[in-house]
């Protein structure tokens, strides 16, 4: 059975919690379509049987400081307390965990501000 696409079940789950847009690939017109949560997988692991250990980074792009910090808080929630032990039609999660917390990270638009962070996921097939 081929590994669940995380980047998708990411997207999927995090655009109904948080209710923004959430996607991989960042549009010319961002700082038009404000908040943003852009989720990426940046690596990882597998056991070679079933199990896959995915590094997903989650940027957030918002107009002001506050704003991104509060929804790269929010997504912190819904990924490390809402995701674990959480079963979808292609995928199910295990452990969830922090790797490296949300921090501002500089962006080249002077209208955008943004926090990022990185998760480590343990997932299987469903």
């Amino acid at each position: 059975m081929p590994w669940p696409d995380i980047e998708v079940e990411l997207v999927t789950r995090l655009s109904s919690v948080l209710g923004v847009r959430v996607l991989t690939d960042l549009p010319a017109s961002l700082d038009q379509i404000l908040p943003v949560v852009q989720v990426q997988r940046i690596g990882g692991s597998d056991d070679g049987f079933r199990l896959d250990r995915a590094l997903i980074d989650v940027d957030v792009y918002a107009a002001t400081r506050g704003g991104a910090s509060l929804l790269a808080r929010q997504a912190h929630s819904a990924l490390v307390v809402g995701m674990r032990g959480l079963a979808t039609s292609a995928a199910v999660f295990g452990r969830v965990s922090t790797v490296s917390a949300a921090s501002w990270r500089p962006y080249e638009n002077p209208n955008l501000r943004r926090f990022g962070a990185t998760y480590e996921l343990f997932v299987h097939a469903a």
